[in-house]
């Protein structure tokens, strides 16, 4: 504790007597200072206990010891000392009642105790204090080192919550709450994730405080990490401000959960390389040998079902079209307002990483990441968290480019393409339905495809796609511009005869006109087109270029 006006006037060397204010004698003393000045509080900064002889004081004029004191209250003044049997043999009456009437504690000093043995004291207890807090920094530290060694991040904040009496808590990259301490402490960190998000906005490291007449406590927050945007955070609630040795114990739990959440350049190198020897040798259709190689890190996900990811990265319409200043205004209110996962800045695919990879932590699930290029590649145990967080991504992005303002502000889109549920033995399979689905995403506009869907569906929305169209209007202008001339419907009754699948009554019947009618149609598209009907493969082609021609 440091020293308070009460600690020295029980300071039996001190001989100290109150005289006024005896209910505030428990307020902290930062220093003791000596001024003779009729005003001192130009050089007063609060917390002070001020010693005087009143050399240059009329303390008997009621009117100027009322100003004389005021003036100390307001500029922080937590007592005021007063040397008898110096200038004057007792304290002023003028004085005592001024002191009295603002609550500013007045000791009496006597003459055989020197300013200095005050200031000494003084500064001998805030010594003894800042060593007490030093020194149950160190010893904080020493257990929450333990602790972190030995049961991890749930020890460390069980530790931290102790040191601090209050609660503690800590959030993945995603701003979800993955451990707390006391327990109870869970529900009232999840309420905070809008706050953490916030924090996670500001490069590392951040902090900031939530507090006030709506919170039953007061949170300081801190972001966790090295990188642009933090890995982490941690959220620390106390009841009241944190003293010296409490704020040791945070600032050594900030750098020992660094340390546990930011794994090593060197370390994510290596499970780096490892993940793409696993892939290729997937790919490559070694699964026994990606099985040896992968070990207890990615073992157990090639045990199971898994899902081949395929996510690109593509410049979005900010790098495509220019942007207004008005626009620009409006598309980072639109950014400001989306949901956390929306806001991948220009590296979707490094957050798209952090939102799988935080996924299957939480879950406890093993996912394989591998970096290619402007793609990534993941591997993650089908109907798990970390496949469910991805889709949830993809869709979140493709919903915020559906705001034609949040849009325009996108430096880069991300595109993703998912495979069906396979094995070790068919990775290589997968991952060809990955890229399938991805370039059909490419195609659509679309922020995520699943091959399943492609599979289920039917081909012919495929034949919207801009080069199957001119593919089409290519191969039938011929028929077109014959038939805007008026003499025939060659288009008409082609599609009416394929239809038909070359039944001469039926499809004659459908058109209104005779059979001997239609196959003249025909043969007149044969010599127009110089391609024989009887081709199936002819047939085949006019059959989807008709139907490329009316697809929207």
């Amino acid at each position: 504790m440091p020293p308070t006006l009460a600690s020295l006037v029980h300071h039996s060397a001190l001989k100290l007597t109150v005289r006024a204010g005896e209910d505030r004698l428990d307020v902290p003393v930062r220093w003791a200072h000596v001024s003779e000045l009729a005003d001192p509080v130009p050089y007063m900064e609060g917390g002070e206990l001020l010693l005087i002889t009143a050399l240059k004081l009329d303390a008997d004029d009621p009117e100027a010891m009322r100003r004389y004191v005021r003036r100390l209250v307001g500029a922080g003044v937590v007592g005021l000392g007063f040397a008898v049997g110096v200038n004057y043999e007792d304290i002023p009456k003028a004085l005592v009642d001024a002191c009295a009437q603002e609550g500013l504690p007045l000791l009496e000093v006597p003459r055989r105790t020197p300013f200095l043995a005050i200031s000494k004291a003084v500064s001998a207890a805030i010594a003894a204090d800042q060593y007490r807090a030093v020194t149950a920094g160190f010893a904080a530290q020493r257990e929450l080192t333990r602790q972190a060694l030995n049961a991890g991040p749930e020890g460390l904040l069980t530790a931290l919550a102790a040191q601090v009496d209050g609660w503690a808590a800590l959030y993945d990259a995603s701003g979800a709450v993955v451990a707390a301490a006391p327990e109870w402490a869970g529900r009232r960190a999840a309420r905070l994730t809008a706050e953490v998000e916030r924090l996670r906005e500001r490069p590392a490291p951040a902090s900031s405080v939530v507090g006030g007449p709506e919170h039953e406590d007061r949170v300081e927050l801190h972001s966790l990490g090295t990188g642009r945007r933090p890995r982490a955070a941690l959220a620390v609630g106390t009841a009241a401000a944190l003293g010296t040795a409490e704020r040791y114990a945070v600032h050594s739990a900030i750098a020992l959960l660094t340390l546990v959440t930011e794994r090593s350049r060197s370390l994510q190198a290596a499970e780096q390389r490892i993940g793409t020897a696993v892939l290729r040798m997937l790919l490559a259709g070694e699964p026994d040998h990606a099985r040896a190689v992968a070990g207890d890190l990615y073992g157990g996900l090639l045990d199971a079902p898994f899902r081949m990811i395929v996510a690109e990265s593509l410049p979005g319409p900010a790098a495509r079209t220019p942007v207004t200043a008005a626009k620009s205004v409006t598309a980072a209110k639109s950014v400001a307002a989306a949901p956390a996962a929306v806001d991948a800045g220009g590296d979707p695919l490094g957050a798209l990483t952090e939102t799988v990879e935080s996924a299957a932590a939480r879950s406890g699930e093993a996912v394989l990441v591998v970096p290619e290029g402007e793609r990534l590649v993941v591997l993650a145990a089908d109907e798990g968290a970390a496949v469910a967080a991805c889709v949830e991504y993809a869709m979140a992005l493709e919903a915020a480019r559906a705001v034609p303002e949040q849009a325009v502000a996108e430096e880069y889109e991300l595109v993703v393409g998912l495979s069906a549920p396979t094995g070790p033995i068919a990775a290589a399979a997968a991952y060809k339905q990955a890229e399938q689905a991805l370039s059909v995403a490419r195609r659509r506009g679309r922020g995520f495809v699943e091959h399943e869907q492609l599979a289920a569906g039917s081909v012919l929305p495929l034949l919207a796609d801009d080069a199957v169209k001119a593919f089409a209007d290519g191969l039938l202008r011929a028929l077109h511009e014959h038939d805007a001339t008026g003499r025939g419907d060659l288009v008409a009754s082609l599609r009416a005869w394929l239809s038909r699948h070359g039944q001469w009554d039926a499809a004659a019947a459908d058109l209104g006109v005779h059979r001997h009618t239609l196959r003249y149609r025909m043969r007149r598209v044969e010599e127009i087109l110089g391609r024989s009907l009887d081709d199936p493969d002819v047939r085949m082609e006019l059959w989807l270029a008709l139907k490329a021609t009316t697809t929207e």
